[in-house]
């Protein structure tokens, strides 16, 4: 399963008929976040790729609820894969549910429009139904956005 997670999005791959905005592969209208297993395997990678429409008001920079919405998917889809590896269970096999509890974001610096954006996001802690994702945004080689969420599992293990 894991070398199908490095070349197929888990989006595209677990709920094809997903609407969530952030990433719903059956929402047209969706930012088509598209989040990848890290060649390590210990993370969740995606790109996004920015338009102008996604300012702030200040000279190219993405709005924060943007940055946020970014994280917030992407530390679900983390939390996501991570616990159907753990259970040794497939994204195809009864989709594993998380919602948002918790949601912090450390804006560190303007994240640009004009290239880019990176997400890299790993699991810190789990408890329970309880885990805790990182996620680090931004341009390559640089740190925008930190992200700290804390994903309720939602279905009935």
């Amino acid at each position: 399963m894991t070398t199908s997670l490095q070349q197929e999005a888990v989006q595209d791959s677990a709920w094809p008929e997903g609407t969530c905005y952030g990433c719903g592969p059956a929402n047209d209208n969706r930012l088509q976040l598209k989040s990848y297993l890290s060649e390590e395997g210990d993370r969740l990678v995606a790109t996004f790729e920015p338009d102008d429409i996604f300012n702030s008001g200040a000279p190219n920079s993405m709005y924060g609820g943007l940055v946020a919405s970014l994280i917030d998917c992407q530390a679900m889809w983390t939390a996501i894969v991570f616990t159907h590896l753990a259970e040794d269970r497939p994204l195809t096999d009864n989709l594993i549910q998380f919602v948002t509890s918790e949601l912090h974001v450390d804006y560190l610096k303007p994240t640009p429009l004009d290239q880019p954006i990176h997400l890299q996001s790993w699991v810190k802690d789990e408890r329970g139904r309880k885990t805790r994702i990182s996620c680090e945004i931004g341009p390559e080689g640089k740190v925008t956005a930190v992200g700290n969420v804390l994903g309720i599992r939602s279905d009935n293990p």
